[in-house]
């Protein structure tokens, strides 16, 4: 199988977003996309880009992402966060996920990270062993929290 694996440009975008709502449908959450192509063009594309995209294309198509943006840790220093790495549902098995990671990875070192982080859902055991098996640590003691839209402003309001 003939792939490319680039960085994403803005054209991109259109393609980057119909594979985002697939993976929400993967994982039980088909509604929860707020973002649109044009917030992707904006936030990535603009001045100060929010995020560095990576994308898998066979014949002109994108057929896989991997979305990171910076983090600090206090305890290790500059990271990066793997927010999704994303194959579809045809070309999932074929190297692509691995191809994508292995291009992640190169970024982290090129920038002299001391970690990259991400998460994985505690069901999704493909996506578990397939981490684990690169050398990927996976917390299961950690849990994950989210303080949504709603959530900041009830904080706001009770200030």
């Amino acid at each position: 199988m003939n792939y490319i694996i680039r960085k994403a440009v803005k054209k991109d975008m259109p393609e980057v977003h119909q594979l985002i709502n697939a993976l929400a449908i993967f994982e039980k959450e088909a509604d929860a996309v707020e973002i649109t192509v044009e917030d992707l063009e904006n936030d990535g594309f603009g001045e100060s880009p929010l995020f560095e995209c990576f994308v898998a294309e066979i014949n002109n198509k994108v057929e896989g992402i991997a979305l990171v943006y910076n983090r600090y840790s206090t305890w290790k220093g500059k990271t990066i966060h793997l927010e999704d790495l994303i194959v579809s549902d045809t070309m999932r098995g074929t190297g692509l996920g691995t191809a994508l990671l292995d291009e992640v990875i190169k970024y982290a070192h090129q920038l002299g990270v001391k970690r990259v982080n991400w998460e994985v859902l505690d069901w999704n055991e493909p996506a578990i062993k397939f981490y684990e098996k690169k050398g990927a640590d996976v917390k299961r003691n950690w849990f994950v929290v989210h303080l949504n839209e709603l959530g900041i402003k009830n904080y706001i309001a009770n200030l």
